[in-house]
């Protein structure tokens, strides 16, 4: 039977991924630190502790191959009709408001990608800790479980 304290300690260690927006990292170190102090004790905890610490390294892993992806798109762009052998300064620079390129739409689309995987994110996160708080397990979408 679970106790309060259990129910607790899961909720916190999801809501701990919070932390990020205020300690680098945080969204790693706290739900890491809560599931190794507790995870002996309940195994409630050491469920939940599992999910949260997957699905962090699991958006982390996203993240990266998102980043990867679009970080050519814009080198791209920046450099479009750039011509290293013959640089001569920034004398003719001049910027063109004309038609957009096709790499503007893909690293926008990319973008737009990021934000909604975000939002998602804190809904999955929200809905995990309440889930936590009835007692319930709950199995994040879309995460890689790299500790079993």
């Amino acid at each position: 039977m679970l106790n309060d304290h259990q129910k607790n300690i899961a909720t916190l260690v999801h809501l701990s991924t919070f932390s990020r927006f205020f300690i680098p990292f945080g969204n790693f170190l706290g739900p890491v630190i809560l599931w190794i102090a507790n995870k002996e004790k309940s195994e409630f905890v050491d469920i939940h502790g599992k999910q949260a610490i997957n699905f962090q390294l699991s958006i982390l892993l996203y993240a990266i191959i998102l980043g990867t992806i679009s970080i050519p798109f814009f080198i791209f762009k920046l450099f479009h009709g750039f011509d290293f052998i013959d640089f001569h300064g920034f004398n003719d620079f001049h910027i063109s408001i004309g038609k957009p390129s096709p790499l503007l739409y893909i690293g926008g689309g990319l973008g737009a990608l990021a934000i909604i995987a975000f939002i998602l994110e804190i809904v999955f996160i929200i809905k995990a800790s309440l889930k936590a708080r009835e007692g319930e397990y709950y199995h994040y979408p879309l995460t890689i479980n790299f500790i079993k």
